[in-house]
């Protein structure tokens, strides 16, 4: 005769640990700042000054400060006067550790004319004109062609 079978004791589930997504390194947002193009005379570097207004800690009088960067222009597009924005970045030289992220408004090619001026300096031009003309119908040449 064979043995009573012994009851079979219940298999427990295997524990599986549970998944997790690779981690990433999170990285800080970087700093951004928008200033105007002061000197570009280096190769592939502008220094770039970008002015704020701070609120003096006694007085309480808001001033200005301005702080000067020097900027990686890989392409050496940017030039002064020009109004641009720039991140921070890894260590490139010494004084380098911000780069050119675009130009957001280039400069005029001519110095612009304070306000008020640009009248001011027609109405000389005109006048300018009418002397010329009446010195060159005194002197007998008639009008100048």
């Amino acid at each position: 005769m064979a043995a009573p079978k012994a009851a079979a004791k219940p298999q427990a589930a295997p524990v599986v640990a549970p998944v997790t997504p690779p981690v990433t390194p999170v990285r800080a947002r970087r700093k951004l700042r928008v200033g105007f193009v002061t000197s570009n005379k280096m190769q592939k570097t502008i220094v770039v000054q970008v002015r704020r207004l701070v609120r003096h800690p006694l007085y309480q009088r808001v001033i200005k400060q301005s702080s000067s960067f020097k900027v990686h222009d890989e392409k050496n597009e940017a030039k002064p006067g020009d109004l641009v924005k720039i991140m921070e970045t890894r260590p490139l030289s010494k004084d380098k550790r911000w780069r050119l992220v675009e130009i957001l408004k280039q400069a005029s090619t001519a110095p612009a004319l304070p306000e008020g001026m640009e009248e001011q300096a027609q109405h000389q031009a005109e006048a300018n004109r009418a002397a010329k003309a009446k010195h060159h119908a005194a002197a007998g040449e008639g009008s100048p062609a």
